[in-house]
């Protein structure tokens, strides 16, 4: 069995060709990584709010704060108070920004489903699990060696 070194090396190289396969992928659909993101994060059909957005998906705040606004300039999304919160704010999809995300996440669910199936057919469905499990590991061993690295704010 590889030692662990080259196991935490493998899934590090791994993990980078997702994000960038996700980054050239809103390039062909014409959106901005971070759009794409909120778009994606956005077409669950979840209440979302900006801190949410920004520590699930690991945003900037400033950077969220930049797409949003052109969203919304767009008509893309729409900003609404979260009750009992003076600052924070969910951010829901528009009509034709649901449209948007529509046309363009549906080539990538497609490429999606068939990456997933592909990979399934010839391994585990615990792996999903099992990184997971890696992930949040990783944070709090990470978190608890360092006073600026966080998973979560």
């Amino acid at each position: 069995m590889p030692g662990t070194r080259d196991l935490i090396r493998r899934v590090m190289i791994a993990v980078n060709r997702i994000d960038g396969a996700y980054y050239r992928f809103s390039k062909d659909l014409g959106l901005k990584s971070n759009t794409l993101d909120l778009l994606y994060a956005l077409d669950d059909g979840r209440v979302h709010s900006q801190k949410q957005i920004c520590e699930e998906w690991l945003i900037p705040k400033t950077t969220l704060n930049t797409i949003i606004k052109e969203c919304e300039a767009s008509g893309y999304v729409v900003l609404q108070a979260v009750p009992g919160q003076k600052r924070e704010r969910r951010i829901c999809l528009t009509p034709s920004g649901r449209a948007l995300a529509r046309e363009k996440l549906a080539e990538l669910y497609a490429a999606e489903s068939e990456a997933m199936s592909d990979t399934l057919q010839s391994h585990d469905p615990a792996f999903v699990s099992a990184l997971e499990s890696f992930s949040d590991s990783l944070c709090v061993s990470f978190e608890t060696r360092s006073k600026s690295s966080k998973c979560k704010e």
